[in-house]
């Protein structure tokens, strides 16, 4: 199953771009590096417009394949990826965004690497953040690696213990268990709203996490089947239990089949809630 992460999924894929891509060296620090260089976070330094961007390309969040983000930096400065670039030269989105490129640029030189969703210890202290990043296999096991910061100086980017980013599975576990606080869980501590933290949000990135190990990197935004309602009240925490358990896991086959309930899995039309508007959008993905 390993190989499978290998290839490109419909969103990972750089299509007709996949040559851009070519020069960068396939090791993880530098396509760490060059990942962590492309992106310029829609919110966590403010307002863009006082970075010197166009307050409409805000709009670049709602990119959702690899494809048309490599094609949108080659517009801003086709140089190459392994140049440095000026923040305007850079894509505005978030810590996905900064995930699926590393993911693509791994991906595209055989490297296999996948996102993971959960949350984070690292970024606020106090408060376990709602957050992205890559795993990479480094011939021996899977590594998480931070794309988002490109320093830190607490942890090691290139392999994050699993205690300072919990995947969505081992978050649910914890809150279950007592060890965590579901309250701590939250996108931002002043976003008061019951479905941004607590078990909303915790089931959120379950069923979210369930897709990227299937191959579905899906925008953090993005609603479906038992996420429909934006409470998560369709899926009772018993049967979330079986899913954390069955993820947590790491039986390829099982979480193949979770995939497959009607309540998980992503179908060809989903709700796409796009802040900062938060209107729900029906989106039709790709064919497969």
């Amino acid at each position: 199953m390993t190989s499978s992460f290998a290839r490109h999924s419909r969103f990972s894929d750089p299509g007709a771009l996949a040559p851009w891509l070519a020069d960068v060296e396939p090791d993880i620090g530098r396509l760490h590096a060059i990942a962590s260089g492309l992106v310029f976070h829609y919110w966590a330094n403010g307002d863009i417009a006082a970075h010197g961007f166009a307050p409409e390309r805000v709009g670049e969040i709602s990119l959702r394949y690899a494809d048309t983000i490599f094609a949108r930096l080659r517009d801003l400065n086709p140089a190459p990826l392994s140049e440095s670039r000026k923040p305007t030269e850079r894509m505005v989105g978030c810590c996905r965004d900064f995930t699926l490129l590393l993911v693509a640029l791994a991906r595209q030189h055989g490297i296999p690497a996948r996102t993971r969703v959960g949350f984070a210890s690292y970024l606020i202290p106090g408060w376990a953040l709602d957050h992205v990043v890559a795993e990479l296999w480094d011939g021996s096991r899977w590594r998480l690696v931070e794309p988002t910061l490109a320093e830190h100086d607490d942890i090691d980017l290139l392999d994050v213990p699993s205690d300072r980013f919990l995947v969505a599975a081992d978050a649910w576990a914890a809150c279950r268990s007592g060890d965590l606080d579901p309250e701590q869980c939250v996108i931002a501590p002043d976003l008061t709203q019951p479905h941004l933290r607590g078990w909303p949000h915790l089931a959120h990135n379950l069923v979210h996490d369930l897709a990227t190990l299937n191959k579905h990197e899906m925008l953090t935004w993005d609603r479906w089947g038992a996420l429909a309602d934006r409470d998560r009240r369709t899926v009772d925490r018993t049967r979330l239990d079986a899913l954390a358990e069955s993820l947590r896991s790491g039986d390829d086959e099982r979480i193949a089949a979770d995939f497959t309930d009607p309540d998980f899995r992503v179908p060809d039309v989903i709700t796409s809630m796009t802040p900062p508007e938060l209107q729900p959008e029906k989106v039709t993905l790709r064919p497969v």
